[in-house]
């Protein structure tokens, strides 16, 4: 029996906080004054993940999959294009091994919300919750993340060969 394939990622993001829009990360809508400005719902953790997958599968960014000149994405939970990115994952042969990732952001603090942004990224993409990792850190007061400006992630993805 050979080894299987085991492929790496690496996904980034970054959108503008505004107010009058709903602040959605990781799949998960948080109580806050702002939101993310972006085509869709401008979920940088979820496009993070996304991006990471891709980069795994050789499949470019979600840029050029869900162009943000398309209508069809305008205001789409980012969710669903998560589940697009996961089924080309599947078809291609791989499951997920582990997504590891750091949201930077001045405010919201998101420790109380983590668990159930992973549990929401598990249910998507089919795996155990103890194989998705999302960590915090602050821009320590600088620049437009640290002036809360906007929200920044990163993210990895490492995936297996047979799906």
């Amino acid at each position: 029996m050979g080894m299987s394939k085991v492929k790496i990622g690496f996904g980034y993001d970054i959108h503008p906080l505004r107010e009058g829009r709903s602040l959605i990360l990781g799949g998960i809508q948080i109580p806050f004054s702002k939101g993310l400005l972006g085509h869709s719902d401008a979920d940088v953790l979820i496009h993070a993940v996304c991006d990471a997958i891709l980069g795994a599968l050789g499949k470019g960014d979600i840029g050029e999959i869900f162009p943000d000149t398309d209508p069809a994405y305008k205001d789409m939970a980012s969710s669903k294009l998560l589940d697009v990115v996961f089924k080309l994952m599947t078809d291609a042969g791989f499951k997920i091994g582990n997504i590891d990732t750091v949201i930077v952001a001045e405010q919201p603090k998101i420790s109380q919300v983590k668990e159930r942004m992973k549990e929401k990224l598990a249910a998507i993409l089919h795996s155990r919750k103890d194989d998705i990792n999302i960590k915090a850190t602050t821009a320590e007061g600088l620049g437009p993340i640290g002036n809360n400006e906007a929200i920044a992630c990163f993210a990895t993805a490492i995936i297996i060969e047979g799906a």
